[in-house]
């Protein structure tokens, strides 16, 4: 009888994907771009391990949101003083630092536990896209 097999961290290999996300839906590619730095789509995925890739998205300030959202969806941070509570609409947001809508959207489809912090390391994010990438290891674009 065959056994299975227990994935070992040797065994995980990491490619790059470089995401194009100029007017494409944030939650849509926000959930693709989790999936990729999770691994879930490897035949070697295991929870308990990190075997993600990593990704590069670029034209982060031009993605889109459905709805009435880019007004009405609010962002919060707290900093910790009391009347520390800071609130900020996704077009506020935008305009001070659009990589953190994007940051914000993937995070919270990451699991809540100890793998999430190593997971959005391997997350990059640009504004604009890039003339010049200079990685060796073999990109996968878009289209995921």
């Amino acid at each position: 009888m065959k056994q299975t097999k227990a994935t070992k961290i040797s065994e995980i290999k990491r490619q790059w994907h470089l995401i194009d996300v100029k007017d494409q839906i944030l939650g849509r590619k926000a959930s693709e771009i989790a999936q990729l730095l999770m691994g879930k789509r490897k035949p070697v995925f295991v929870r308990n391990l990190d075997c993600g890739d990593y990704v590069v998205v670029v034209n982060a300030k031009e993605v889109k949101v459905t709805g009435k959202k880019e007004t009405l969806k609010k962002y919060f941070r707290h900093s910790g003083y009391p009347g520390g509570l800071k609130a900020e609409t996704l077009l506020e947001l935008r305009k001070r630092n659009p990589e953190e809508i994007i940051d914000h959207a993937v995070s919270g489809m990451l699991p809540q536990n100890r793998l999430k912090e190593d997971m959005l390391k391997r997350l990059y994010i640009f504004l604009e896209k890039l003339i010049r990438i200079k990685i060796n290891l073999r990109v996968n674009y878009e289209r995921v």
